[in-house]
């Protein structure tokens, strides 16, 4: 048996990958692979799956929003779990070019949903996005507010997929989690992420640019704290039982805030970035982006109730691993 998990050389997906196969399980995992950042970290991580992990850990560069060349790429293999990560991220990009938004998190969820319709039982985990929230000024999110005011392309796309999951959970009784990450981050991260963003200009002596003149909060969440959810959420699927779940669902369906819950405010974000880089930052203050939300902070009280959830990672350990692992990286 084997677990698929897509966007296998994504940040979180990478991560899952990893932790799965250290249980002993065999994963095929698939990405496209598209230039939206370093195609190159991409393949890396891909190769170090492979060297660690070897055959039990399978490979295939497919788009899951081509149906046909998907349903190839699976033929044969019987799949146990999906833990489906890949997808189109970024607010900001997603006011430039937004019809790849549709086609990777609209037409290519369908797809995978078709994927665990076929497979009647399968569970699937899904990615969503604390992103879904909007300008929500009530605080601590939680996952039985309202989230009809998306103010990106990215988040409505995000609150389509949980719907339309919904919907499949109805008519299919697919078990389905959704969860919704709020800022992660930490070793292999992506590159257009503030914490990845931060310490290449620090390192490099350039300035870094901070948004809404630094008045800004976010739940940082550390990489292993997400997968630690990921997973649990997997080995722990819904229950067909009638019973209302997280987010409101009576069908096999739920949905999880995953954050670290703790809003932390950028300026000490880039205090412990500086201490790790051992060099100050040139702060370069700019209004808030287009898209953009001026806090996040996630109320987790669903997931540490129903599956034990618990965050032990703050950032004052997390950003110097990921300082850590920057600077080994980037000397090979």
């Amino acid at each position: 048996m084997t677990i698929l998990v897509t966007g296998a050389a994504g940040f979180i997906g990478f991560h899952a990958c990893h932790r799965l196969l250290a249980r002993g399980e065999r994963v095929l995992g698939i990405d496209s692979l598209n230039s939206y950042y370093q195609v190159g970290l991409k393949q890396d991580r891909i190769a170090d799956l492979q060297a660690r992990h070897g055959d039990a850990f399978r490979f295939a560069q497919v788009d899951f929003a081509d149906h046909e060349a998907l349903a190839s790429a699976l033929a044969g293999t019987d799949i146990s779990g999906i833990v489906h990560l890949g997808a189109q991220p970024g607010v900001r990009y997603s006011i430039e070019n937004p019809r790849a938004y549709a086609q990777a998190n609209l037409v290519g969820h369908l797809n995978m949903l078709e994927v665990a319709r076929e497979r009647p039982g399968v569970p699937m985990v899904y990615a969503s996005s604390s992103s879904v929230y909007g300008a929500n000024d009530t605080l601590p999110f939680r996952v039985e507010d309202r989230v009809d005011h998306p103010i990106s392309l990215y988040a409505a796309t995000k609150k389509a997929d949980e719907l339309i999951s919904e919907t499949y959970a109805h008519l299919y009784r697919i078990p389905l989690t959704g969860l919704r990450f709020f800022t992660v981050y930490g070793p292999w991260g992506r590159p257009d992420m503030a914490v990845w963003l931060f310490t290449d200009a620090i390192l490099s002596g350039r300035p870094i640019k901070v948004f809404n003149g630094g008045d800004m909060r976010r739940d940082f969440t550390y990489i292993d704290d997400i997968v630690t959810g990921v997973v649990a959420s997997l080995d722990n699927p819904p229950s067909d039982d009638g019973a209302e779940k997280a987010g409101g669902s009576r069908s096999p369906h739920r949905v999880y805030n995953i954050g670290n819950h703790r809003s932390e405010e950028l300026g000490k974000l880039i205090d412990l970035v500086e201490a790790a880089c051992g060099k100050p930052a040139i702060r370069d203050f700019q209004p808030m982006q287009p898209g953009d939300v001026k806090e996040t902070y996630a109320d987790i009280s669903a997931i540490q109730r129903d599956l034990g959830f618990a965050p032990t990672t703050s950032i004052e350990v997390g950003i110097p691993r990921f300082v850590e692992w920057y600077r080994g990286y980037h000397t090979i």
